[in-house]
C-alpha cells in the first residue's frame, strides 16, 4: 500500500515524532516528549492529525518553525 511507504518517509523525516493513519484514513504525529513550557507558549501542539501526508509534512514543519527547530526541505527524504 501506497500508505505505508508514505508512513515510512514522514517517519524517517521526523524521527521525535510517531507517525500513524487512523481507520477513518486520517494522519496523524505525536510527539516522543512533553512540551516545555516555551514550546506551549509558542502555539506547539503535542498531536497533530491531516487529511493527507503532505498536509501532515506540512504541519510538522509548522510545529518544527514554533519551536524554533532546524527547518527541514519539503517533500520525502531522499532514500
Amino acid at each position: 500500500m501506497a500508505f505505508d511507504r508514505h508512513l515510512a518517509e514522514i517517519a524517517r523525516e521526523y524521527p521525535q515524532w510517531t507517525i500513524w493513519r487512523s481507520d477513518a484514513g486520517r494522519w496523524w504525529a505525536t510527539r516522543h516528549h512533553p512540551l516545555s513550557e516555551t514550546q506551549r507558549d509558542a502555539g506547539c501542539a503535542m498531536t497533530i492529525d491531516a487529511d493527507d501526508p503532505d498536509d501532515l509534512r506540512e504541519q510538522l514543519r509548522d510545529q518544527e518553525r514554533r519551536a524554533g527547530e532546524p527547518q527541514r526541505r519539503a517533500g520525502p527524504a531522499p532514500p
